[in-house]
């Protein structure tokens, strides 16, 4: 396996094995140039700070963060980590599909229901839990270790995650049930142009109490939740190669531009950047890919004919 290296912007590398399709990873080396919006992720999300410190948002909590501290992000749990000022700070993420921990949770005896169990704390300097998750980075990003070696790794990781923070289900109100009901309206038809009757009708609440319980249950107003499953399915969509023009209109954006620059202040990567992984040939390939796309200051899309990802969506 080869891997395939060209300029970035700023270090950041994406790394994904079509043999562990239920994980991902991302690096960044140089965090100033990573800012990211207030948002959320369908995937349990676990990482660690290799260097430098952030400023870290999950909720209603707000933390600096540094070398050895580990931070959890719960499915749909609305977050940010941003650079100090100009202070240098570095990253490394896991993104976990939540049916595969749901499983796994199971097998742990952690319950045997449909829903994940979330976990309680949001950041933590457990050595193990940080040298655990350097380890798994390291093994998953060599090209030399094979897929048992791998997957054994992953589901070791995972199973000292959850001794060591103790996942924690909470019981759900009536009124956060109904609110739950609004969420998957959304998320099942986040593709559409949806109205806020239609939110309401789905979950049986009034408009007012929505407008404000909503964000208190989630972080995001419905329009910023809408936005974000946008992402995600727009992510999910890049990951299997489509071409990126294709992808905004399909996801519900209704030019390629606003896809652009909605992508890029949640993910603090732009899709052709996110996109470009999906170039390495291989099984587990590791990629330091550029943005295909230049932007603006106003986070515009520039040059959009010169661009790689515009001739591919051209030829498709």
């Amino acid at each position: 396996m080869s891997k395939v290296t060209v300029p970035c912007p700023y270090p950041s590398t994406f790394w994904r094995d079509p043999a562990l399709p239920f994980i991902e990873a991302r690096e960044v080396l140089d965090g100033r140039r990573v800012c990211y919006a207030l948002h959320s992720h369908e995937t349990f999300s676990i990482g660690v700070v290799t260097g430098g410190r952030s400023t870290y948002l999950n909720g209603h909590a707000r933390e600096t963060v540094g070398r050895g501290s580990v931070v959890v992000m719960n499915p749909d749990a609305v977050h940010a980590c941003n650079p100090i000022g100009d202070e240098a700070w570095a990253y490394r993420m896991l993104f976990v599909d939540t049916v595969w921990l749901r499983d796994l949770q199971r097998e742990l005896g952690f319950g045997h229901g449909q829903d994940l169990h979330l976990f309680d704390p949001m950041s933590s300097t457990d050595p193990v839990l940080y040298d655990g998750l350097n380890r798994l980075y390291d093994v998953c990003t060599d090209a030399a270790r094979d897929r048992l070696e791998r997957e054994t790794a992953v589901q070791q990781y995972f199973i000292d995650a959850h001794e060591r923070l103790n996942p924690a289900p909470r019981p759900m109100r009536e009124d956060a049930r109904k609110l739950r009901d609004a969420a998957d309206f959304i998320r099942a038809h986040c593709r559409e142009a949806l109205s806020l009757a239609q939110i309401c009708a789905a979950a049986g609440l009034s408009a007012s109490y929505l407008t404000r319980a909503f964000r208190a249950q989630y972080g995001l107003t419905p329009h910023a939740f809408l936005m974000n499953q946008r992402i995600q399915y727009a992510r999910a969509r890049l990951r299997r190669g489509h071409a990126i023009a294709e992808v905004a209109l399909d996801a519900g954006f209704a030019d390629q531009a606003h896809f652009q620059r909605t992508f890029k202040q949640l993910l603090a990567a732009t899709p052709g950047h996110y996109r470009g992984a999906l170039d390495a040939r291989g099984s587990g390939d590791l990629c330091d890919l550029a943005d295909s796309l230049d932007l603006d200051s106003s986070g515009e899309a520039a040059a959009l004919p010169a661009s790689r990802d515009v001739q591919e969506s051209r030829a498709a």
